[in-house]
């Protein structure tokens, strides 16, 4: 459960700043920490178990049939990256509550930083894969959020749907993978695939499992080719940069590298893809940072550089370099959230980011600028640094690797090539912002440093990087070593993290990278002029070609099948399923089976030819509304009368209920349209429709006629065998809307409400004028609530209520249930709206019916997630039997609240939908009174607005 609490606690802390906003941003930034550091206290407090290799585990079933569940691991990759989520993350909380503006809402952005926060945890604490991937795409959702958290900029909305558009593909991309890792561990779960590791790899399908796992890990962390959303995505807010793109989002592609190493890596084909994608990233990233004017470009690319060299070390996968990966991913973290939060006080205080204009800021803020001096040297792999030592350690794994024969030089060639340009864009950095004469046109003249608790998350990240700097082994190697351990599955290799460790070929490497560096820097009047030349390109640019090409190709597309006509889109989906059923069965169905038809009963011949004759005249008579609804309204009885023929009355009861409702729902329509339609088809069109008719009705028949004559086995025999002792109930139809499969009713009354939802917003405040008179000429009556109506009706109410109630409490073992009691319940006070008007309801019945629709899903998920308390799926009923004085002994279902949760959804739903259709008989334009069949928008405003 600590684990749970790790991940949910964040979560408390999203809500409560958008309360406490209103008392203050101080306090508000205090509630958005309270989550993050409780969190902080748990982990700290579980590091001594994890470090003594004890991994912690927690488990509750979810979805066990499709492998979703709740499966939580602690282990040291888990434990390092859950503090650098957690701990940056609280830095950050007090980092924004000096950097935004009064007029920018601070709750809001802390509780998606929480969100965001919730998401990563669940990342890189789940155990499960599929559990991995819902909480991957929840970063990717909220990322999009913050990145647009400036919604009135253009650049924040096309950087958010850049992010979104290519790291959602690469989610896409991971859950492929992930299914067809499934289908070879038996299992979603880390455990079983890390045991199948070896039957993964020698698996057919193990060359298109990595190529779909590392589409997922290299969009999210920004790998080539997909890196160009990253810098796009700087358009955020500061916060949001220092915090998504240095410790959190853009790890979690290298967290899944890592995280799945033990089950796909050692293959030639993870170490081409993987060290060559992070290889060209490395180089990519770099060059273009030196060329950069924006200081978070700047700072944006350099980490997409950083990121391909920790891809390229898990891609090198020697132990030492998956180290050394590690270790990098620490220091890049600490040394890059900072210089965000630097970069973010010169904005603040200067009111820009272009380096073209701040220079000089070592005389204005001494103390920022030293610590973002120290922070860019550690990024330049400076010694006494933390940058220093894991440099170090890439330079020695790239010399050391020798899986490429004689061409193995090109890595310690192109290390040290990466090196170059990292020491030249932070020399930049460093001079032209804080050097390299006076500022030129600030905004905001003369700059300052900023709020004393502003630069305390600088200072701290900051010492960070010095300490592990100087004092690796005292610092960080607990938290190494564990997560490291966690990644190779044995027991760590000989490894020495120090300053110094000779005259050797890495220090050479160094020395190289630095002089390198600085001869480049200083020779950048020329390389600026050949990259302006040669190779300034917008990628947002391309993006949004692209998008708009996409735009319009599908609007093509829309065009030609959309064209506003029902009929089209009918003759679409029929005549498409016709030619697929078609293509698929024609060839190999065998239309007469081995069993006897049988024999037609004169009942069963005269019900058929009724049905036939009430659709025939539908279609016949349609352009008269009124003489199409009753022939539709004789369907559905035959219908009804059918299931009640072949022994499924509560098929009857649902379909009598629904037509009924349907009946009033189309005659509340039908009272604002014309009697009469047009004739608006040709011949054409009719020659189209029958012919699709015909050959679809041929279709069912000859399909339904070789079922009928086919022995078959039906998953009926498993319900009717399990209904009573699996779920209690002896109907068994209840029995499998509220057990066996409540989860499609669950999805089922959550549609239901949320269309519910959707025709009241588009009803609400619609106005429709009142006909004066039916389609003959004759004047409606001018009384709307005619009192013989009103009187039988309010005699009827108690009555059908008694008879919902009794269908209700029936359904688990009698034909009835929640739906067809809603049901009736429903048309019992509609019957009320009609008779006596909403002024006369809505005195003795105050609902809001949007509130009871919502209530009953509610209701309805409570009940699945009260399974888990008692370590069952979501969803799982139970039931027993209890004896009760004076009534004896009876039994009682948990589906039974379950069953209360659809009653309610479906009366507050109808009520919803068929009073709101009334409401449109008032306007403004005429004097008449209501119709019998409508309520006016005072009444109802009583109740519903």
């Amino acid at each position: 459960m600590t684990l749970l609490s790790i991940i949910l606690l964040p979560l408390a802390g999203a809500l409560l700043p958008l309360f406490t906003e209103r008392f203050g941003r101080t306090l508000c930034a205090y509630s958005a920490a309270f989550g993050p550091l409780c969190a902080l206290g748990i982990l700290l407090g579980s590091a001594s178990s994890v470090f003594s290799g004890h991994t912690e585990h927690v488990f509750f079933a979810w979805l066990p049939e499709i492998g979703l569940n709740l499966s939580l691991r602690l282990d040291g990759l888990g434990l390092m990256f859950a503090l650098l989520i957690v701990g940056i993350g609280l830095l950050v909380v007090l980092y924004a509550r000096y950097y935004l503006s009064e007029r920018d809402s601070l709750g809001k952005l802390y509780a998606l930083l929480q969100l965001f926060m919730m998401a990563m945890l669940g990342i890189v604490l789940s155990n499960n894969l599929l559990l991995m991937i819902v909480f991957w795409e929840i970063t990717s959702l909220v990322s999009f959020l913050l990145i647009g958290y400036w919604s009135h900029q253009s650049d924040a909305r096309k950087g958010a749907r850049m992010a979104l558009a290519v790291t959602g593909a690469g989610g896409l991309c991971f859950l492929a993978g992930a299914l067809l890792i499934e289908r070879i561990a038996g299992s979603f779960e880390l455990d079983a695939i890390f045991a199948a590791a070896e039957q993964i790899k020698a698996h057919a399908n193990y060359p298109v499992i990595l190529v779909l796992v590392l589409l997922g890990a290299f969009t999210k962390s920004a790998q080539f080719p997909f890196q160009f959303w990253l810098p796009h995505a700087m358009s955020a807010p500061t916060p949001v940069s220092a915090y998504l793109h240095s410790a959190t989002m853009v790890k979690a592609g290298v967290f899944l590298l890592a995280r799945m190493h033990p089950a796909l890596a050692g293959t030639d084909g993870w170490f081409y893809l993987v060290t060559f994608t992070g290889m060209a990233t490395l180089l990519f990233g770099a060059y273009n940072a030196l060329f950069k004017h924006d200081l978070k470009g700047l700072l944006a690319y350099s980490t997409i550089s950083h990121l391909g060299l920790i891809t390229m070390l898990l891609g090198f996968s020697t132990d030492l370099a998956v180290v050394a990966a590690i270790f990098h991913i620490i220091n890049h973290a600490t040394f890059k959230a900072s210089l965000f939060m630097a970069a973010g006080i010169i904005d603040h205080e200067t009111g820009t980011r272009d380096m073209r204009k701040i220079n000089g800021m070592w005389k204005y803020m001494p103390h920022t600028a030293l610590l973002a001096m120290v922070a860019a040297l550690a990024m330049a792999g400076v010694p006494l640094l933390n940058g220093f030592l894991s440099k170090e350690m890439f330079f020695s794994e790239a010399l050391h690797l020798e899986s490429m024969g004689m061409f193995s030089w090109i890595f310690p060639l192109m290390a040290t090539l990466a090196g170059i340009f990292s020491v030249a864009y932070s020399v930049r950095f460093i001079h032209d912002v804080f050097f390299n004469g006076e500022p030129i046109d600030l905004p905001k003249y003369p700059p300052h440093e900023p709020p004393r608790y502003m630069v305390v998350p600088v200072e701290i990240l900051v010492g960070l990087c010095l300490l592990v700097g100087i004092l690796p082994n005292l610092t960080i190697a607990p938290f190494l070593e564990a997560a490291s351990r966690a990644v190779l599955g044995h027991e760590m290799p000989d490894y020495h993290i120090a300053i110094w460790h000779g005259f050797n070929l890495p220090l050479i490497m160094s020395f190289v990278a630095l002089a390198g560096g600085l001869l480049m820097y200083k020779q950048r009047s020329g390389l600026f002029a050949f990259y302006e030349r040669k190779f300034r390109h917008d990628e947002k640019i391309l993006f949004e070609s692209r998008v708009q090409f996409s735009v319009r190709v599908a609007q093509m597309f829309t065009d030609f099948i959309q064209n506003n006509s029902l009929q089209r889109y009918m003759a679409l989906l029929i005549g498409s399923a016709v030619v697929a059923i078609g293509y698929a069965l024609l060839p190999n169905m065998q239309w007469m089976g081995p069993l006897s038809v049988t024999e037609l009963e004169p009942v069963s011949l005269l019900a058929a030819i009724i049905l036939a004759v009430g659709a025939l005249g539908t279609v016949l008579l349609h352009h008269n509304r009124f003489a199409a609804l009753l022939l539709m309204s004789v369907v559905g009885l035959v219908v009804s009368l059918i299931f009640v023929r072949y022994s499924a009355p509560d098929l009857a009861l649902t379909q009598i209920s629904v037509e009924v409702v349907t009946i009033v729902l189309l005659m509340l329509a039908l009272y604002f349209l014309p009697q009469m339609t047009p004739n608006e088809s040709g011949a054409k069109r009719v020659g189209r429709d029958i012919l699709l008719a015909s050959a679809a009705g041929l279709g069912m028949g000859l399909i339904t006629f070789a079922m009928l004559t086919t022995p078959y086995e039906t998953i009926s025999d498993f319900y009717l065998a399990n209904s009573v002792s699996g779920g209690g109930g002896a109907n068994v139809v209840n029995v499998i809307l509220v057990d066996f499969r409540g989860f499609d009713t669950l999805g089922e009354i959550t549609v239901l409400a949320i269309a519910a939802v959707g025709i009241y917003a588009m009803l609400n405040g619609l106005h429709l004028p009142l006909p004066q008179a039916d389609g003959d000429g004759r004047l409606w009556d001018k009384e709307p609530h005619p009192p013989i109506l009103s009187v039988m009706a309010r005699i009827l109410l108690p009555l059908a209520i008694l008879v919902s109630v009794f269908i209700f409490l029936r359904g688990h073992n009698a034909p009835g249930g929640g739906f067809i009691a809603g049901l009736v319940t429903s048309v019992a006070l509609i019957l009320q709206y009609v008779a006596s008007g909403t002024v006369w309801m809505q005195q003795r019945l105050r609902w809001r019916y949007r509130r009871v629709a919502v209530s009953g899903v509610l209701i309805a998920v409570l009940t699945g997630v009260g399974s888990w308390f008692f370590g069952y799926p979501f969803l799982t009923s139970t039931f027993g039997h209890f004896y009760i004085p004076l009534i004896g002994e009876i039994e009682l279902a948990s589906a039974m609240a379950f069953d209360t949760g659809v009653y309610i959804t479906v009366v507050g739903a109808t009520l919803l939908i068929l009073a709101h259709l009334g409401k449109l008989a008032q306007t403004t334009h005429s004097p008449r009174p209501s119709t019998s069949t409508s309520f006016t928008e005072a009444e109802l405003s009583k109740g519903e607005n």
